[in-house]
């Protein structure tokens, strides 16, 4: 009988403790709709100081910014380079270096006609900040003489105008500017734009689940940085260099404007993606979600993460969607993982199942 009435006593302290913590988390909506409103005053004001910040050195960050693009040019150049010149390696070319010259071509030197195929041995020489190749003896083609010395028909520009974006209008690197500084102040604001998030959602959920709050904020910076950093190092790079060479025939002249709006696109997009195992951590903890029911349709995550691949993807072959998607696949396991490590049933079935 004692034992009965411990057991009674320690359930309707239980649903005490639950009942207070639900008051303590009441609020009507009014009082829902004022919070809201100084949160997001909060986050203006955050995000109003990093973009003050920020357009002092938007200058450095969009050299930051736009260095992928610079060495996906850089890199084209030189492949289209190897194809000319052989056995030289192109990236390791300089000022006095000997190379086999080869004609793909028919071409000309002057008034001479060069037959496809033809090698010519020659060497790199500096003149005016360019890298050019001349002939390094006199050579004999049909009845013409080609003295030593001759430039052969391919410059290797040093700072190359293709590398450089272009702005189109007066103002527009301005207006660039400004657009750099306010997407590096939404970045560098993430934390505190993320703990704004959760102190507004806090009222409504239990005592314990409120401690979720660090590894919520942490958790969330890591994966939307790490993202950001997968677009920018891997992904994108890989797009550009493979669009340069489908349009190699062509001189590439790349507004600012737009290519700074597809990396932007690429890295806030793959930065969100990134966010999969983080809303995984609080619902399995929040005993929302399980192991089993992202199991369950997994079908349909590898349709939907093949959608996005498609969107995110600046290109539309597969290769190229393959490295947006496979790192979509790896979060979607990984988050399995993390259901399985941190999930727990709710705390209403544990109290009052």
């Amino acid at each position: 009988m004692m034992k009965l009435s411990q057991r009674v006593s320690l359930k309707a302290s239980h649903e005490e403790d639950a009942q207070d913590e639900l008051t303590e988390g009441e609020m009507s909506l009014l009082e829902h709709l004022d919070e809201l409103r100084r949160r997001l005053i909060r986050c203006a004001l955050a995000i109003g100081v990093f973009f003050i910040l920020g357009f002092y050195v938007s200058d450095h960050l969009f050299a930051f910014i736009q260095k992928p693009v610079q060495e996906a040019l850089a890199k084209a150049q030189r492949m289209k380079l190897a194809t000319v010149v052989q056995p030289a390696s192109a990236q390791s070319l300089k000022a006095d270096d000997l190379v086999q010259y080869v004609f793909r071509v028919e071409s000309s030197l002057g008034d001479v006609p060069v037959p496809a195929g033809t090698t010519i041995p020659g060497q790199v020489k500096k003149k005016s900040e360019k890298l050019l190749i001349v002939t390094t003896q006199a050579l004999v083609i049909g009845n013409a003489i080609i003295p030593a010395g001759t430039p052969l028909p391919l410059q290797i520009e040093i700072n190359s105008p293709s590398e450089q974006l272009i702005i189109d209008t007066v103002p527009g690197a301005f207006y660039l500017y400004v657009r750099v500084a306010f997407y590096a102040a939404i970045v560098f604001s993430m934390p505190f734009l993320l703990y704004q998030a959760w102190a507004f959602i806090s009222p409504g959920l239990y005592r314990h689940e409120r401690r979720y709050a660090a590894p919520f904020i942490i958790m969330g910076t890591v994966f939307f940085l790490l993202g950001a950093a997968f677009g920018y190092y891997i992904a994108f790079p890989r797009a550009a260099l493979w669009l340069l060479e489908l349009g190699s025939g062509f001189r590439p002249l790349i507004k600012a404007n737009e290519y700074f709006d597809l990396i932007t696109i690429i890295m806030l997009g793959l930065g969100a993606v990134f966010q999969i195992p983080t809303i995984t951590f609080f619902l399995a903890r929040l005993g929302l979600i399980t192991p089993q029911k992202m199991i369950r349709p997994w079908r349909y995550a590898l349709l939907i993460i093949a959608v996005l691949a498609a969107v995110i993807s600046p290109t539309g072959d597969i290769p190229n969607m393959l490295v947006f998607a496979l790192p979509m696949v790896v979060l979607y396991v990984l988050s399995i993982g993390i259901a399985w490590l941190f999930g727990k049933p709710r705390v209403e079935s544990e109290e009052y199942g």
